[in-house]
C-alpha cells in the first residue's frame, strides 16, 4: 500500500513525522502558513513544482481509494477542514458558504492568493481519488463564491473549471 494511503488512515506520518489526526487539529494559522500538508490530504497525479516529497496519485493510489471507503472518508474529513478554512461549510449534499465569508478574513477571494492553487488541487485530488461529484460539488460552491463575494481572477476561475477534468473521464 502506498504511503499516502497508510497516512490517510492513520498508520503512517507524512514527510514531517505529523499523523493525519495532527494536520486535522491545525489552527487557520497553521492551514494559512504550513505549505506543506496539503498535498499529503489531497495527492493528485503531477509533481508538486515547490515540494518535492510530495505523495503522487499514481494509479495504485488512485485505486486503493476507489475501492476503499475508510480513505474516501478521511479525505471527506479532510475537505471538512479546509471548508471551514476557506469560509465554507457542507449543508446538506451542497456547499455554501458560511455567514461571515469575506475577503478580510479569506484572502482566497482575492485576486491572486497561494490558495487559489489549494483550491485547485482539492479539486483535482477528489476527481482522481474517486469522489467526481464531491469534486465537482467543491469546484461549483468555490466558483460561486469567487464570483458572488470575491475578485479572484479569470485565469484561477478557468484552472478551477478544468482541474477535474480527468483524461480518462474525457475519453469516455
Amino acid at each position: 500500500m502506498k504511503t499516502v494511503c497508510q497516512f490517510m488512515l492513520g498508520l503512517e506520518p507524512d514527510h514531517k513525522g505529523r499523523r493525519i489526526e495532527q494536520i486535522w487539529a491545525l489552527d487557520s494559522f497553521w492551514l494559512e502558513y504550513d505549505h506543506e500538508y496539503i498535498q499529503w490530504l489531497f495527492p493528485i497525479d503531477t509533481p508538486s513544482r515547490f515540494h518535492s516529497h510530495s505523495p503522487i496519485a499514481c494509479q495504485s493510489t488512485q485505486d486503493y481509494f476507489c475501492a476503499c471507503e475508510v480513505l474516501r472518508e478521511a479525505q471527506l474529513h479532510s475537505l471538512g477542514m479546509m471548508l471551514d478554512f476557506f469560509g465554507m461549510r457542507f449543508f446538506g449534499n451542497s456547499i455554501v458558504p458560511k455567514e461571515d465569508l469575506n475577503m478580510r478574513d479569506h484572502s482566497w477571494l482575492k485576486a491572486t492568493d497561494h490558495n487559489h492553487l489549494r483550491i485547485s488541487r482539492i479539486i483535482r485530488s477528489l476527481a482522481l481519488l474517486g469522489q467526481l461529484e464531491l469534486s465537482q460539488t467543491f469546484q461549483m460552491a468555490m466558483l460561486k463564491a469567487a464570483r458572488e463575494q470575491g475578485e479572484v481572477n479569470e485565469e484561477t476561475l478557468g484552472y478551477w473549471r478544468q482541474a477535474n477534468l480527468i483524461e480518462e473521464m474525457i475519453s469516455e
